[in-house]
């Protein structure tokens, strides 16, 4: 799906790898596919999901197998919602990955008139 024209991708991700809660390793690429359909249920115009894992090296939820992941998603759904809510909106979709494979996300989540967003 694209908006404005900018389709809709996951940004670079180094490749590593986390941990299942029943200690199995999945790959990044493998998360980054679970986060990307579950989150498709929000029907996003744009979703961006970037791996952060390699930047959180040594860090203690990182030695214990979780990525870190940051995600920017665009959709309708936010429109009315105070940023709390469209947090929480995200995290429904994932909970169960939480804390692992997922250690730590970070969530940008905007509504389609906040887009193109700025820092």
């Amino acid at each position: 799906m694209t908006m404005q024209g900018r389709p809709e991708h996951d940004l670079p991700a180094p490749g590593g790898t986390a941990r299942s809660a029943a200690g199995t390793a999945i790959s990044a690429a493998d998360v980054t596919a679970t986060l990307r359909a579950r989150l498709a249920r929000l029907m996003p115009a744009v979703l961006e999901i970037r791996d952060d894992s390699a930047a959180h090296a040594g860090h203690a939820g990182a030695a214990g197998g979780g990525g870190h992941f940051s995600l920017l998603i665009v959709s309708q759904t936010f429109v009315g919602l105070p940023r709390l809510q469209r947090h929480q909106r995200v995290l429904r979709e994932v909970a169960d990955l939480l804390p692992h494979p997922v250690h730590a996300l970070s969530i940008r989540a905007l509504t389609p008139e906040e887009f193109p967003f700025q820092p």
